[in-house]
C-alpha cells in the first residue's frame, strides 16, 4: 500500500517514514501542501496522512482542494490542534479519520488497517478472497492447513493483490506498492517475492498472466 504523507516536521516525518516503511507501506513524504497537491497529481497513492499546519497551502485548504476536484482516497489528519471544534472541522472537509498529535505508533497502524479493510470491503482483521486469508496486523497468511508469517514486501505484495482480486496488476503496479519515492526499485524483487510467497504456500495461489501480470483469484 502506497502513503502520502504531507508532513513539515523533518523529526515527526523522518520518524514515521522508517516506522511505516517497517510495517510494510511505501511511502512517499513531502513537506508543504502545494508539494501534496502536485504529488497526487503525479502518483497513484492508496492513503494520505495529512498534517494541517502545513507552508505554502494549509492542510484544510489542501483537503477541501482533494474534494472539490473529486479525488475520494482516504485522508487521515495528523495534528495538534485538539480543539472539538478542528476535529468536527477536518471530518466535515472530508478527512476519514483524525489522529491526535502525538500518538502511539501502534494506534495510528491500526487506523490504518481499519482503511485497508474498508478499501477491500471486509469487515473482519483480515483480507480474503475466500482461498487466502491475509492477517493485517500479524502479516501472517492462511491457505488451507497452512498458516505462514510472510516478510514485510512479501506481506505488501500480496495485500496489493487481495485489494483487488481477480484484477491483473503489472510489475510496475506491484512496485508502486512496495517502493516510495527515496528507495531503490530492484529489477527482480516482484519475481523474487513471488517465488517466496509460492514457495511457502503453493504455486498456484498467485496467477501468472503472461506478458500481463499476476493476480489472486475473485471470491466465488
Amino acid at each position: 500500500m502506497r502513503i502520502l504523507l504531507v508532513e513539515d516536521d523533518p523529526m515527526i516525518g523522518e520518524a514515521l517514514s522508517v516506522a511505516l516503511q517497517d510495517a510494510a507501506y511505501a511511502v512517499d513524504w513531502v513537506r508543504d501542501g502545494e508539494s501534496g497537491w502536485h504529488a497526487v497529481a503525479a502518483q497513484e497513492h492508496q492513503l494520505i496522512l495529512l498534517d494541517l499546519g502545513l507552508p505554502k497551502l494549509d492542510g484544510r485548504e489542501l483537503l477541501r482542494k482533494l474534494r472539490a476536484a473529486d479525488h475520494t482516497l482516504p485522508i487521515i489528519i495528523l495534528s495538534a490542534r485538539d480543539a472539538l471544534t478542528d476535529r468536527i472541522d477536518g471530518l466535515d472537509l472530508g478527512a476519514d479519520d483524525y489522529l491526535l498529535k502525538p500518538f502511539a505508533m501502534e494506534e495510528l497502524l491500526a487506523r490504518l488497517r481499519a482503511v485497508i479493510r474498508r478499501q477491500g470491503g471486509q469487515a473482519a482483521p483480515e483480507l480474503s478472497n475466500g482461498i487466502l486469508h491475509l492477517h493485517l496486523r500479524t502479516h501472517e497468511v492462511r491457505y488451507g492447513n497452512r498458516e505462514v508469517l510472510l516478510t514485510a514486501k512479501e506481506f505488501a505484495l500480496l495485500q496489493a493483490l487481495l485489494l483487488r482480486p481477480g484484477t491483473i496488476l503489472s510489475r510496475s503496479q506491484l512496485e508502486e506498492h512496495l517502493y516510495g519515492w527515496n528507495e531503490s526499485v530492484e529489477s527482480n524483487t516482484v519475481d523474487f517475492l513471488i517465488h517466496g510467497i509460492r514457495k511457502k504456500l503453493g504455486a498456484e495461489v498467485i496467477k501468472n498472466v503472461r506478458g500481463a501480470g499476476w493476480m489472486v483469484a475473485r471470491p466465488s
